[in-house]
C-alpha cells in the first residue's frame, strides 16, 4: 500500500498476510554458541583447578570420582543455566539479567550437589566443591563480562543490531532515536516509525532520517517492509489493551517481539510488579526508599569507600596538588557553595582547573554558553588551564570530592550537585533532585556527561531519585571507570 500526498510519501507495505515465523538472526545464534563455549570451558577449567588444587593431581584423587566429577561438571553447568535461562535469546547482550541467570544457576547447582550428596550418603570433599563450585561461576562471569564488551564494541560500529519500528507519537518517538543513536550498545536501531494518522503527513516522510511507514493500523506490516524483529509500542491513548492484544496477536505470527514503554517510563525494576485484581493486570508501583535501613547501608558504605579511598590516594593527592600549583599560580583546592540534600548549601572540594579570576570572568563568556539549560558549559573555555583541562579530562579534579563524602554532604553516587543560582531557576519537578543526596558519579556520568542536554540530564538524575538501589550504585560506580578513561564528555 503506498499513500501520497502532495509533500509527503509514506513508505510501501506488503499485503497483510501470514508470514512465515523467523528465525533468530545470525549474530544472535552466534553469540549465544559463544556463551555455550565459554561455560564449557569454564566448567572445564574449574574442574581442573579444583582438581589440581585439592588432590594435586587426577592419580592421588581417590579413585575414578573426582575426575569424572571433574568430567561431568562442564556439561552439567550448561545444562543448569540453560535451565535457569541463560541462554534466553531476549536476554542477550543484558549484562544485569544474564549475570543474575548465571548466579542463579550456580545457586541451583550448589544446592543440588549438596542434596545429591546427602540423599546418596556420598561423602564428597568439601574442598573439591569449595573450589569448583565458586570457580565456575566466577570464571563465566568474567568470561561472560568479556564476551558482552566484545559485542557492546561491534554495535558502536552498527553491527548485531535488533531491527525496532517505532510506534507513539512523533516526540516520544524522536526522543526513542535519539537515545538508542546516543547508547548503540543497548543493541537497538530504529528502522521505521508509525505515527497517529494526524501526524503521518506532518512528519513530512521521515523522523530523524527512520522512515514513516504508516499509521498504528499498520504497525505489524511495517514490521515486513523494515526487516525489523522487534515492535517497540511507546505510551499513548490509542494503544490500549484491546489494540496491543490485535497486535500482538498479529506479530505471534512473525515471531515478532513485542515490548510496551508504560507511561511511567522513569520508574522500574523492584518497584513496579504487576497483580491480577478481577482479571486485570494492575501495574503497582512502590514509593521510593528515600530513608530506612537501606539508606543507613548506603550512608556506612560510603563514608567507609571514601575513607579507603582517601588513605590510599593520599600521595597521589599530594602529586596533583603541586602539579596544579606549579602549572598556575594560586591555591591547589577550589571551594564552592553546592546544593546539597534538602536545598542545604554546603561547600565542595574540587582541584582548581581554572585560573584564579575565573568566576570574575564568567559573566563576560555567558554568550558563548555550549549548553541549553541552566547549566553554563564550554567546550573551550578560554579560563581553564592547561592541566586543568588534562585533569577534566580525566574527571581527576573531583577526587577532593571524597572529603564531602566522608563529612556527609555527598554520596559515592547521586544526582550531580548544583550551584545555588541554578537551584533558583529549578522547577517543582526537577526539585526533586534534591530529596537526596548529590554524588561524585551517577547516571549522567555514566552517560555522556557535558555532552548530555540539559532535560536529559534532568530526567536521568529523576531516574535514579525514583529507582535507587545499592545494586544500582556499583554497577554506576563500575561503569565510571570505562567513562572516565575515555574521556568523552568531559569538558
Amino acid at each position: 500500500m503506498v499513500v501520497v500526498d502532495r509533500v509527503t510519501t509514506v513508505a510501501p507495505l506488503p499485503a497483510a498476510g501470514a508470514p512465515a515465523p523467523r528465525t533468530a538472526p545470525r549474530w544472535i545464534r552466534s553469540y549465544v554458541r559463544g556463551l555455550l563455549w565459554i561455560d564449557l570451558a569454564a566448567g572445564a577449567a574449574a574442574g581442573a583447578f579444583a582438581l589440581q588444587v585439592r588432590f594435586g593431581s587426577p592419580l592421588s584423587a581417590g579413585g575414578p570420582w573426582y575426575p569424572l566429577l571433574s568430567l561431568a561438571l562442564p556439561p552439567l553447568w550448561v545444562l543448569v543455566v540453560a535451565v535457569s535461562g541463560g541462554y534466553a535469546r531476549r536476554f542477550v547482550g543484558q549484562g544485569t539479567e544474564e549475570f543474575r541467570r548465571v548466579l542463579r544457576a550456580g545457586l541451583v547447582l550448589t544446592a543440588g550437589v549438596a542434596i545429591t550428596a546427602y540423599a546418596a550418603k556420598v561423602d564428597v570433599a568439601r574442598g573439591y566443591v569449595l573450589l569448583a563450585l565458586p570457580t565456575v561461576v566466577l570464571s563465566c562471569l568474567v568470561l561472560r563480562y568479556a564476551w558482552r564488551k566484545r559485542l557492546h564494541r561491534l554495535r558502536r560500529s552498527g553491527r548485531c543490531m535488533r531491527g525496532v519500528v517505532a510506534v507513539g507519537y512523533l516526540e516520544q518517538v524522536r526522543d526513542l532515536i535519539r537515545q538508542f543513536r546516543r547508547e548503540p550498545y543497548h543493541g537497538m536501531r530504529v528502522m521505521g516509525v508509525c505515527l497517529p494518522p494526524h501526524q503521518v503527513y506532518a512528519a513530512a516522510g521521515e523522523v530523524d532520517d527512520c522512515p514513516v511507514l504508516g499509521d498504528f493500523s499498520t504497525a505489524a506490516d511495517a514490521v515486513a517492509a523494515s526487516g525489523a524483529d522487534t515492535v517497540a509500542v511507546l505510551s499513548c491513548p490509542e494503544m490500549d489493551g484491546v489494540e496491543l492484544r490485535r497486535l500482538a496477536w498479529r506479530l505471534e505470527k512473525s515471531g515478532t517481539d513485542l515490548t510496551v514503554a508504560p507511561a511511567l517510563m522513569d520508574v522500574a525494576g523492584p518497584r513496579t510488579t504487576i497483580r491480577a485484581v478481577a482479571g486485570l493486570p494492575l501495574l503497582h508501583v512502590e514509593h521510593p526508599e528515600l530513608v530506612g535501613a537501606r539508606r543507613v547501608v548506603k550512608g556506612l558504605f560510603d563514608r567507609a569507600a571514601a575513607a579507603l579511598a582517601l588513605v590510599l590516594l593520599g600521595p597521589f593527592f599530594l602529586v596533583l596538588a603541586l602539579c596544579v600549583r606549579l602549572s598556575d599560580p594560586g591555591p591547589a583546592l577550589f571551594r564552592q557553595t553546592r546544593v546539597g540534600k534538602d536545598g542545604v548549601e554546603f561547600t565542595l572540594y574540587k582541584f582548581r582547573t581554572m585560573v584564579v579570576e575565573a568566576e570574575s570572568l564568567k559573566g563576560g563568556l555567558s554568550f558563548a554558553n555550549d549548553h541549553d539549560g541552566v547549566l553554563f558549559k564550554m567546550r573551550r573555555d578560554p579560563r581553564v588551564t592547561s592541566f586543568g583541562g588534562w585533569l577534566r579530562r580525566y574527571s581527576l579534579d573531583e577526587l577532593p570530592q571524597l572529603i564531602n563524602v566522608l563529612r556527609g554532604d555527598m554520596s559515592l553516587v547521586g544526582p550531580r550537585p548544583p550551584l545555588p543560582d541554578e537551584v533558583a531557576r529549578y522547577g517543582c519537578d526537577v526539585r526533586r533532585r534534591l530529596v537526596v543526596k548529590p554524588g561524585m558519579t551517577g547516571l549522567w556520568q555514566v552517560s555522556g556527561r557535558s555532552d548530555l542536554s540539559w532535560e536529559e540530564s534532568v530526567r536521568l538524575d529523576l531516574r535514579y531519585v525514583e529507582n535507587w538501589s545499592l545494586t544500582l550504585d556499583v554497577q554506576i560506580l563500575w561503569k565510571t571507570w570505562s567513562a572516565v578513561v575515555r574521556g568523552a564528555g568531559a569538558y
